[in-house]
């Protein structure tokens, strides 16, 4: 496996129809589906780059920025944008297309943090990442800023889950 690789390497984009039953009551779609459809493309990027299976480790961050509408398209694209020794995080691009007029528009964007498995079932180390685009250097570039803020985070957020009770509420 090649240890260093270029964003390009872990592209991957994916174009879906929104149909009735992926909308909500505002007739749009559904949060929760476009929260799946970017998992799963993630997903392949970070096996694309690792060339491993990988796990989700975290959903950093989802910005919605337009709604997506009943019959139109939406397309979500991704890649490897920051690595640690084992983790990857991968960028998620969300455009939707308006199939009656051609419009399109960026609906959301997503970082979401993946994790390698080694064939013992441990962390193993991943490949570099390099951009070669104007757009993946922009968001490479903060790729660092991000791994400390997520690092930070998750000590925060181990501290609070120490704190919680697993009582059922009935029995408290």
């Amino acid at each position: 496996m090649k240890m260093n690789k270029t964003c390009t390497e872990s592209f991957t984009a994916k174009t879906s129809r929104v149909f009735p039953f992926d909308i909500n009551a505002f007739d749009t779609l559904f949060g929760g589906n476009l929260m799946s459809m970017v998992d799963d493309i993630a997903s392949v990027s970070a096996s694309r780059h690792s060339q491993r299976n990988c796990v989700t480790a975290s959903t950093d961050n989802v910005s919605f920025y337009a709604p997506i509408h009943l019959n139109d398209s939406v397309c979500l694209q991704s890649y490897v944008c920051y690595t640690g020794r084992t983790s990857m995080e991968i960028f998620i691009k969300v455009v939707k297309e308006n199939m009656m007029t051609s419009e399109r528009e960026l609906a959301a964007t997503a970082f979401m943090t993946f994790v390698a498995i080694g064939e013992d079932g441990k962390p193993t180390e991943v490949p570099t990442v390099e951009p070669v685009t104007e757009e993946q250097k922009f968001i490479c570039a903060g790729g660092e800023a991000r791994a400390i803020e997520r690092k930070k985070r998750m000590i925060e957020q181990k501290e609070m889950a120490s704190q919680l009770g697993l009582a059922r509420p009935w029995e408290q």
